[in-house]
């Protein structure tokens, strides 16, 4: 199992101090200010009670995109839809009152098109993730009570 600090070398993750629903909300918050909107959301945890009948953490993954940059992508490759969106992770963290935020790595992620020209594109939508990761990280900090998960 992946824990905050030892992602997979295809991901960008913040720990915050804040129960799940909390960094959710902070989550697309962070992204909002960045020009993301969420396209998709899928409750892990639901699907898998639902379909398996099976327990698991608080877990949802957002398909994020911001338009100007997947417009670029686009234009750039038709297939590229089959990366998009950016896919980022909220879960609830393996300590009370905490949260783990990740990112696919869109360095990564567009790296297996083999195009070279791709990776400005890709850099830069890595910095706004990375940002809007910085920016939940400071929005969780400044939370004076923690919740529960």
């Amino acid at each position: 199992m992946t824990t905050a600090g030892h992602l997979a070398p295809y991901g960008i993750e913040a720990e915050v101090p804040v129960g799940y629903e909390r960094a959710v909300a902070l989550t697309r918050d962070a992204l909002a200010g960045q020009g993301f909107g969420v396209l998709t959301e899928i409750d892990v945890r639901a699907t898998l009670k639902q379909k398996l009948g099976a327990e698991f953490r608080p877990y949802v993954i957002l398909g994020a995109c911001n338009p100007p940059l997947a417009h670029r992508a686009l234009h750039s490759e038709l297939a590229i839809g089959l990366l998009l969106p950016c896919n980022v992770i909220v879960h609830a963290g393996d300590r009370p009152g905490t949260s783990v935020v990740a990112a696919l790595d869109p360095v990564v992620q567009l790296g297996v098109t083999g195009r070279a020209d791709l990776k400005p594109l890709a850099a830069e939508v890595r910095d706004r993730l990375e940002k809007a990761l910085e920016s939940l990280r400071r929005s969780a900090a400044s939370t004076v009570t923690p919740e529960r998960n």
